[in-house]
């Protein structure tokens, strides 16, 4: 018997999709529950998710560090505020390697299909030339994993060198070239500064303007780090401060006239603060309310726009020839590389067309009018199986970690209810998904990114509903996602148990 043949025969209670913050979350709260018959499969070769992939040029988290990482491994050593992307990497190994899961890792193996099988009342995962076989299935392959190309025509006859800004290739240095970023969000006001410092010249294609607020960014003293190692309760105190002060800011989202009218004065504030020239603060200034889109913290992203070397071109690109781009009014930008910071496949999630369910349907086509699961982690259709950082997860006020420690605590009670009651399968009922889809969509519908006037990526086209973001305060999400209800699930016993 091949070991091929051995492995396909073990069968693994979880088998989790990802390494990034969402799958090390759920893989170390299972260790920890003595739940040791489980593996996680991971595409690359390292963990991280999406803090292992984003190595460009300033890549940071927009979240105060203290409450971007998880609530059972707090960091004392966080070099600063907002850490950069080399410190929540290497927070995300030792987590790894501290929780001990590593032992469970299967590295490099990408999933090509994950099928329930009917029969055997278990998932059938395939990366190629391997095999295994989960009785549940965790989905944590993220939702801002997949790079999102933007449709230009004469793209690939560009001669010079290109890459996605999550895929940056550090190997090709920037210094003295004429240098195109491609698009003004979250990652490209941190990536504008530090190529604009080494460019000889930096064109900037901006779409659509956006809010900016300043980013407060400082490091730690070593004092601070010495009284967070000494005094843990002290890093829990800061955690609560910034959680609170952040959901003081949803009301924003929530379209409440005077906050929205306060957040658009800092944000004008700051942007004639730092822009002089009259003309280049009209190009920058949104033409939508303020929240509709991703506001964004920069406190350096507007004084590069104002060096002599750097230019914000809004006119719309026509097309891309193999040495400039060409704009609709005909003017050539020649360059010699070439940054595409357009953002990720948020909406239609790529790993939603290798999971398939019932009858082989697979969750791409489940999804077909937009993404949708009840309490965030559940499909129908889809026995056995848990999405996270799925759809009505992203949060743009708040931790991100925060949601996903939620959705870990609902997936780990359904587990645990269904191994009290000896059942092989549970499944979230029809009428539960419905009512909790009716139940969002009601919260949607007054909030600033259903009547803000813009187009955003939080809003799917194909059915028009708020889909990637939760449309409510972070802590209503810990308070309705993180319980679990047996009446929402219908369930399958073994039969064993039926006796």
């Amino acid at each position: 018997m091949s070991e091929q043949t051995k492995e396909a025969d073990v069968i693994h209670d979880v088998v989790v999709i990802g390494t990034g913050f969402s799958g090390l979350g759920m893989a170390a709260q299972l260790k920890r529950r003595g739940k040791d018959s489980m593996i996680i499969l991971e595409r690359a070769d390292d963990v991280g998710g999406t803090w292992r992939d984003n190595t460009y040029p300033g890549a940071a988290c927009d979240q105060p560090s203290h409450l971007y990482s998880f609530s059972f491994h707090l960091n004392p050593d966080w070099p600063s505020v907002f850490s950069a992307q080399p410190a929540i990497h290497a927070y995300l190994r030792g987590v790894a390697e501290k929780e001990g899961l590593l032992p469970y890792i299967q590295f490099r193996q990408d999933v090509k299909s994950a099928r329930w099988d009917e029969q055997q009342k278990l998932w059938v995962i395939e990366t190629g030339d391997r095999v295994f076989h989960g009785r549940s299935l965790v989905s944590a392959a993220g939702l801002l994993s997949e790079p999102k190309l933007p449709e230009i025509k004469g793209l690939g006859s560009f001669a010079g060198a290109t890459f996605h800004s999550a895929r940056w290739n550090s190997d090709i240095s920037l210094e003295g070239k004429r240098v195109a970023v491609v698009g003004t969000g979250a990652s490209a006001v941190q990536i504008v500064p530090e190529v604009a410092k080494v460019a000889s010249h930096l064109t900037v294609f901006q779409r659509t303007a956006s809010w900016l607020v300043p980013r407060p960014d400082r490091d730690f003293t070593e004092a601070e780090k010495g009284m967070f190692r000494k005094m843990p309760e002290k890093m829990q105190e800061l955690r609560n401060s910034i959680f609170w002060e952040n959901e003081e800011r949803y009301a924003q989202r929530a379209a409440v006239p005077s906050l929205l009218a306060k957040a658009r004065a800092i944000a004008l504030k700051h942007l004639e603060d730092q822009v002089p020239d009259s003309e280049l603060r009209r190009k920058l200034t949104p033409d939508y309310e303020i929240g509709c889109k991703r506001i964004l913290k920069s406190s350096d992203f507007y004084p590069s726009l104002c060096r002599p070397n750097v230019e914000l071109v809004t006119e719309p690109i026509s097309h891309i020839e193999p040495d400039a781009v060409v704009t609709a009014d005909g003017v050539r930008h020649p360059i010699d590389a070439l940054v595409l910071s357009t953002g990720f496949e948020a909406t239609r999630l790529p790993i939603s067309e290798r999971i398939f369910g019932r009858e082989g349907r697979s969750l791409a086509e489940r999804w077909e009018h937009g993404a949708e699961a009840f309490a965030t982690t559940s499909v129908s259709g889809f026995p056995n199986f848990f999405v996270l950082g799925g759809p009505n997860t992203g949060i743009g006020h708040n931790s991100q970690v925060y949601m996903f420690e939620a959705q870990i605590q609902h997936v780990l009670r359904a587990m645990t209810h269904m191994e009290q009651i000896g059942g092989e399968v549970m499944e979230v009922r029809i009428e539960a998904e419905d009512r909790f889809r009716a139940k969002l969509d009601e919260r949607a519908s007054t909030t600033v990114w259903m009547t803000g006037g813009c187009t955003a990526w939080y809003v799917d086209p194909r059915s028009g509903r708020l889909t990637t973001l939760w449309p409510d305060y972070s802590h209503t999400f810990e308070d309705e996602i993180a319980p679990f209800s047996s009446d929402d699930y219908a369930f399958e016993a073994r039969e064993e148990s039926l006796a």
